[in-house]
């Protein structure tokens, strides 16, 4: 029996303590930007106050929502001294030294400049000055006319589809929203070529694709001209989570049940191999940090990726990333493939593969042959389509070995059918199917998701991978259901305690493998 009942409630949101934003726009002088006829605002909050916020509007007629970037606009003679700087800056700017990024430059640089140049602010205000040195930094240091959207923590992905055509984002509140951002043609390719080259990479007419890692590990992917999208160059940007989820948010969203978390966790303790499937947006890599949050913190862990997207407070991991190669040849590339046959020589307790699509999944299972815990993640729908997508080309995985992938979890974006008192359910992403590969290779469901109740099936009492763990251990079978139910508490009193954030959660992983007992009695004392 368990211990603990999930206490249902609202994450709570994060909220601005500053000055009342309209009463800082009077102090200043400043008129709001006005929102557009026929619509009506839902909501406004801070993005790098008091220079820019965010205000969502609703059209009255086809409900559809907007998002509005508002900042502080110059004036004239603002934009005076604004040019005159930006291209004195240009000039005396230095390039940032090793290991210092071109913000800490700008910052340390930029004061002295302009003491050195004092005529050239002498006339501005001082508030004047500030709106001034915003937009240097947003467009020298920072993403340019994007720069705001950067520091919205609501915001998980940016796209441009061309120039002239308003900006769209995904907004964990109300999904895809058209923004009042767009571009001209040349203000959008330069934009582009400023971005690439921060990434270190190099784009052009001739090398028109490109995937960068920018500044802050967010992931940059980029078609340029009108020779691959005819509607001119594109790109989209997907924001990396400097406070990622773990697996105790994904408790709390319902992402999964805490059962399921604390299956989890013992498989990944025991190193069986996990795949996580889905198809784009689906929340793939979010559960692939939360699940390898679960392992064991002295673990040995090698990451593999083609762009820097996992993040895990494990003191004992190396993070390896592919490297294009250069010119037509493509010389001196550095492959997923390649990635993984060093990592098996590192001896890792762990191997985690950003994403599978080729011949480097037929090196991961041979590395999982060998003992090596594995962690991956692969486009597909369903446990099914996943198996026969192993099987077939470019990866062509022998049907004999398919069992080596112990389990495999399905990850949906999904919105409920559902609808109380006339508003509709928050759309979610959920783990609608856990399923093990048994011996001959057919799957065995032990959680479900069933989306009429949104409530989940599980039957963990019939796990064959708790049969084969408990045959390894010399151990009964309930003895692994009972320290299921611990850690379904452990886990539990986590959520109850908001011991959200990755670090804090490792902590008490770790003292949970090192004295179960006491960390158990902790648990159980704070009922």
């Amino acid at each position: 029996m368990s211990l603990f009942r999930r206490r249902k409630k609202r994450i709570p949101e994060e909220k601005d303590e500053g000055v009342p934003r309209e009463t800082l726009l009077g102090v200043l002088g400043i008129n709001r930007w006005r929102v557009p006829e026929g619509y009506q605002e839902v909501e406004n909050y801070p993005l790098r106050a008091p220079f820019s916020y965010c205000i969502v509007a609703k059209n009255e007629k086809t409900s559809e929502n907007l998002y509005i970037v508002d900042e502080l606009p110059m004036d004239m003679g603002e934009r005076e001294v604004y040019a005159k700087l930006q291209n004195l800056l240009e000039k005396e700017l230095e390039a940032p030294r090793e290991g210092q990024s071109l913000l800490e430059a700008y910052n340390e640089q930029v004061p002295l400049i302009i003491d050195e140049n004092k005529k050239t602010v002498a006339d501005l205000s001082p508030i004047g000055l500030k709106k001034v040195l915003y937009y240097l930094e947003r467009d020298i240091a920072g993403f340019g006319k994007i720069d705001p959207l950067m520091f919205d923590p609501a915001i998980e992905d940016i796209s441009c589809t061309g120039f002239g055509r308003a900006m769209f984002l995904w907004h964990r509140n109300y999904e895809n929203i058209r923004t009042t951002v767009h571009f001209g043609e040349d203000e959008l390719n330069n934009l582009i070529m400023k971005l690439v080259h921060k990434a270190g990479k190099h784009v052009s007419m001739a090398y028109p694709i490109v995937d960068a890692t920018l500044p802050g590990k967010h992931r940059l992917a980029v078609t340029y001209g009108k020779e691959v999208t005819p509607s001119g160059t594109s790109f989209t940007i997907r924001k990396f989570r400097t406070d990622p989820l773990t697996v105790i948010d994904l408790i709390r969203m319902e992402t999964l049940s805490e059962s399921a978390a604390a299956y989890l966790w013992l498989l990944e303790e025991n190193k069986y191999s996990v795949m996580i499937v889905g198809t784009t947006g689906a929340g793939k890599t979010t559960a692939l940090n939360a699940i390898a949050g679960l392992t064991h913190p002295s673990y040995k862990i090698i990451t593999i990726e083609e762009v820097a997207e996992i993040n895990l407070p494990h003191e004992n991991w190396v993070s390896t990333i592919a490297r294009p190669g250069f010119g037509i040849e493509r010389a001196g590339e550095i492959s997923l493939y390649d990635l993984i046959k060093s990592a098996v020589r590192h001896r890792p307790d762990l191997i985690i593969v950003g994403e599978i699509r080729g011949e480097e999944s037929y090196v991961l299972f041979q590395s999982l042959a060998t003992g090596h815990g594995g962690l991956c993640t692969m486009h597909a729908d369903s446990v099914d389509i996943a198996l026969k997508r192993l099987t077939q080309p470019p990866m062509s995985i022998p049907a004999s070995i398919l069992p080596l992938m112990n389990c495999l979890i399905v990850v949906k974006h999904v919105r409920s059918p559902i609808f109380i008192d006339g508003e509709t359910r928050v759309s979610t992403r959920k783990f609608v199917k856990i399923a093990e590969v048994r011996q001959s290779g057919e799957s065995q469901e032990v959680s479900s998701w069933n989306p009429g109740s949104d409530t989940f099936t599980e039957d963990f009492e019939g796990s064959y991978l708790f049969r084969q763990l408990a045959l390894s251990l010399d151990l009964s079978v309930d003895y692994i259901l009972k320290e299921l139910e611990r850690r379904r508490d452990v886990l539990l009193w986590m959520v109850n305690m908001n011991i959200r954030d990755y670090k804090s959660v490792n902590e008490v992983l770790n003292r949970y493998y090192n004295n179960p007992e006491v960390m158990y009695q902790k648990v159980v004392q704070s009922i």
